[in-house]
């Protein structure tokens, strides 16, 4: 099954991506010569959030979304506090978006 994750690298950033194997992913992003340029100059990195979808495309829609959010927001992913995932996802204006 497909999966969306994130990482916690060793300089406190947050790396999102998706992958059919998790485990052997991370284990890649761990490795001195696999995985992604941006988590190899970051090792170790930590497993820290994951789902699993239903389809590849659902995976790699979702990386691309949390990829596009605050730091807060991701914390409050990784906390499971979906309440705040809600507050942080509001303009900071307080207005409502322009659809």
């Amino acid at each position: 099954m497909p999966w969306v994750y994130m990482l916690r690298c060793s300089d406190g950033s947050f790396y999102v991506g998706s992958t059919t194997d998790l485990d052997a992913r991370i284990s890649q992003h761990n490795s001195p010569d696999l995985g992604a340029a941006y988590t190899r100059r970051r090792r170790p990195v930590m497993l820290v959030w994951s789902a699993e979808t239903e389809l590849i495309g659902e995976a790699f829609r979702l990386e691309k979304q949390i990829q596009g959010w605050s730091r807060r927001k991701r914390e409050a992913l990784i906390r499971g506090d979906y309440d705040e995932v809600v507050a942080a996802a509001r303009r900071r204006a307080g207005r409502p978006r322009d659809r």
